[in-house]
């Protein structure tokens, strides 16, 4: 069976570093907030060439005390409204309600399946007061027409939602580090992956990482003295240290990946599948290697039936969530295509040139 992602061969790779670090954490007898990770914090932030790093316990807490600190800072109110994709994983959208904002969902582009830079215009009203940007199964949502975009509506703040695009760059610079704050999950599946939950928030903005942190410290910077009403949220040193190692692979790791996109990419020809163009390599990671095909789940009962490990992502849209039952007539033509076509191939840093080779051979007989 060729998995759909393989963590065990992922991080057997590394596994004499990562058994170091772990034994490194237990002996030391230090287990929260120590010197691990403040070393990772440190070292993310000097990656993506941004002032600060503010580790917490995964990727929607991240998002969650982000848009917190603005409220806490007087930047934004309950009501406000914020622009996020409406094809994104649903914590993006969830973040914007738990902190009574209001999500204004934004149809993708079907050939990038990022947020359309064309639609986002027109749901700009005297309300909105940011546009959260989800860098979608690993490419870069930046881009120049959203780069104009905001500077014609400079009081929009830029909050990236980096969970699926670690190391992803748009003009030498990475992603986590284009806006004004952005939110990171290092849960076990992504780029950069945790072995537990974990997650970081980044910014160049001191305030606005003061109040982060103070937040997800059940609202104080200062030993029993909490100026808001926080949460505990928080990296523990194991995971920290178990990050710090797989760091220094991340960009050769993004490479293998591009390297198996472009090979599916070039070698993928059936028409009755829907492959990215060579177009969509550019300031892409992967993290998910997308296909539309109009019968997918036959498509992947057939692929399993060969022995190939697939995933949908997502099946339901946000919109149609019963969490969200107040969308549920909403119609977004473009994101019910996505969800009721899409599906993931396998594609991570252990998949061999075989593998590749056999799954390539297996969608180019389906008929």
């Amino acid at each position: 069976m060729i998995k759909y992602l393989d963590l065990q061969k992922i991080n057997a790779r590394h596994e004499e570093e990562l058994h170091r670090a772990a034994n490194r954490v237990i002996s030391g007898g230090w287990y929260l907030q120590g010197s691990e990770t403040a070393a990772f914090e440190e070292e993310y932030a000097r990656y993506l060439s941004v002032r600060h790093c503010i580790t917490c316990a995964n990727g929607l807490d991240a998002l969650t005390l982000i848009l917190r600190a603005y409220i806490e800072l007087g930047e934004m109110h309950a009501g406000d409204e914020i622009l996020v994709p409406a094809n994104t994983y649903i914590a993006s959208i969830l973040a914007i309600s738990e902190n009574g904002l209001t999500p204004v969902l934004v149809e993708p582009r079907i050939d990038t399946f990022q947020i359309d830079p064309e639609r986002m215009e027109e749901k700009i009203t005297s309300r909105t007061r940011g546009v959260m940007l989800v860098h979608l199964y690993g490419r870069c949502a930046y881009n120049d027409q959203i780069c104009a975009l905001l500077r014609r509506y400079d009081h929009l703040q830029l909050i990236e939602d980096n969970a699926q695009a670690h190391g992803c760059t748009w003009q030498h610079r990475r992603t986590g580090g284009l806006g004004d704050v952005a939110a990171h999950s290092f849960y076990p599946g992504k780029n950069l992956g945790a072995l537990g939950d974990a997650g970081a928030v980044t910014t160049n903005r001191v305030e606005l990482a003061e109040v982060v942190r103070a937040l997800g410290n059940y609202g104080s910077n200062r030993k029993y003295v909490f100026d808001f009403i926080g949460r505990n949220s928080r990296i523990d040193e194991i995971q920290a240290a178990l990050l710090r190692v797989k760091l220094n692979y991340l960009d050769a790791d993004n490479r293998r990946r591009q390297a198996i996109a472009s090979k599916y990419i070039a070698h993928i020809c059936n028409p009755k599948l829907t492959v990215p163009t060579v177009d969509y390599l550019s300031n892409n990671v992967f993290h998910i290697f997308p296909l539309l095909c109009r019968h997918r789940d036959y498509l992947q009962t057939y692929l399993l039936e060969r022995g190939i490990q697939t995933l949908i992502h997502y099946p339901i849209p946000p919109h149609r969530q019963r969490c969200y039952a107040h969308w549920n007539e909403l119609s977004l033509p473009i994101t019910e295509q996505i969800h009721c076509q899409e599906l993931s191939l396998p594609l991570h840093p252990a998949l061999t040139d075989d593998e590749v080779d056999y799954i390539i051979a297996a969608l180019n007989d389906y008929e």
